[in-house]
């Protein structure tokens, strides 16, 4: 092989592992190497003796190697080298060394995975995380709230999440603040008999900010689409959070104007007033998401929707309570939404996302994932509703279902309940 062959070669591989080096040290949004929490500051340090250790026993090893190589290379007319075989210093030299190293890693690792595994302190916000095909619920027993893919935490609190499962094994895990640890379900044992895991954490070296979080565990269709987003915001806003998600989604709405003429679009709607305390607290600012936490997966193309329709609350406070919605569906302070199959909808227009973390919640979007959210989001197990729409799971174009101006009432009605 000519020699400037041999240099370009070396020269790409040389370059290929500075690339892979730089890599490994950007701080990526989704990284496990921050230190916002105690947990992650835990983790990093044992991960930093462990590869400190290892990279010093890889050169010492290396070395020997290359000395060895060189040292007893074949020379013509050299005798052979002298075997080492059954000598006893040696032997006791190489099998105490790596115990040493041994020794040096195992004391921080099991250190580590007791404090990690303990118990969470008495005082701890307490939150119930299920996981869903393809979802997740967020519990707060402390305050009786429920909401889904969104879980609000106060900056400098401890919080002891409760892991659980409907379904089958799930895996939480918010990289930038701690560490992931599986939900379990136990088969054919009724769902409410399922295996709990805990973990929890401390968020006290960040600022008020929003957190991507994934299902870590393949769990079927969706699973690379069951994500949700973590919340740290200030214990007043925490608290006013708590309170505001407390009240049942009732709104004081004008009276109901009747539905267009066929071919004219809907008047707009007077605007539905809440009720003071529902709306003292907007939940995230939208305008301070990061760029890495705002949803950007593309509506599918399928799906045609007239977003030119200005939907009527009052019309969709009626058709969501009399429709399909009741079979899945709770809002609180409406009798017939008590279902608990889908996601609590009692504040679902203060949230920041929908269909599982994947798309924003705006009215094009909601609209769309009510029309057709097995096309928006494979494997869901919500119906199909729009009309003309093709069914994924049964494999048929509907002829019937919910026209766009029926969906753009729900959809104001939907986003009215802060």
């Amino acid at each position: 092989m000519p020699a400037d062959s041999r240099l370009r070669r070396l020269a790409q591989a040389a370059l290929t592992a500075a690339l892979i080096g730089l890599a490994g040290c950007v701080q990526n949004p989704n990284s496990v190497f921050h230190s916002r929490t105690d947990f992650n500051r835990d983790v990093t340090s044992l991960f930093t003796i462990i590869i400190v250790m290892g990279t010093a026993v890889f050169i010492f090893t290396e070395i020997l190697l290359i000395y060895a190589i060189w040292r007893f290379r074949a020379k013509p007319g050299a005798p052979r080298p002298e075997q080492v075989h059954g000598n006893t210093k040696l032997e006791i030299l190489w099998t105490v060394l790596p115990a040493v190293v041994l020794a040096v890693i195992a004391v921080p690792t099991v250190t580590t995975i007791f404090k990690t595994q303990a118990r969470a302190t008495s005082d701890a916000v307490q939150i119930e995380v299920i996981g869903h095909q393809w979802w997740w619920e967020f519990r707060y027993p402390q305050s009786g709230v429920t909401t889904a893919n969104e879980v609000y935490m106060p900056l400098g609190k401890t919080i002891d999440f409760k892991l659980n499962t409907v379904d089958v094994i799930h895996s939480f895990w918010i990289p930038a603040l701690g560490g992931k640890r599986d939900a379990v379900y136990t088969p054919n044992s009724g769902w409410l008999k399922y295996r709990q895991s805990n973990l929890w954490f401390t968020a006290d070296s960040t600022t008020e900010d929003v957190f991507n979080g994934f299902c870590a565990e393949y769990c079927g269709t969706s699973h690379a689409n069951m994500r949700f987003r973590a919340m740290v915001v200030s214990q007043a806003s925490f608290d006013s959070w708590i309170a505001q998600q407390q009240k049942p989604a009732v709104y004081s709405a004008p009276a109901p104007t009747p539905p267009p003429a066929p071919g004219r679009r809907a008047a707009a709607a007077a605007p539905a007033t809440a009720a003071p305390a529902t709306a003292s607290f907007i939940a995230f600012d939208r305008a301070k998401m990061p760029a890495h936490a705002v949803p950007r997966t593309p509506i599918p193309a399928s799906i045609h929707y007239d977003t030119t329709l200005v939907g009527d609350p009052v019309r969709g406070a009626t058709l969501t309570a009399s429709s399909s919605c009741i079979a899945c569906h709770t809002i609180r302070g409406v009798p017939t939404m008590q279902a608990k199959v889908g996601p609590d909808l009692t504040h679902v227009g203060s949230r920041l996302t929908i269909g599982g973390g994947l798309f924003p919640n705006d009215a094009k979007h909601l609209a769309s994932w009510i029309k057709n959210s097995g096309a928006m989001k494979p494997g869901s197990f919500m119906t199909t509703l729009g009309v003309g729409q093709y069914d994924p799971k049964s494999k048929l174009t509907l002829s019937f279902g919910l026209t766009d101006q029926q969906i753009a009432d729900i959809v104001a009605y939907l986003q009215a309940l802060k």
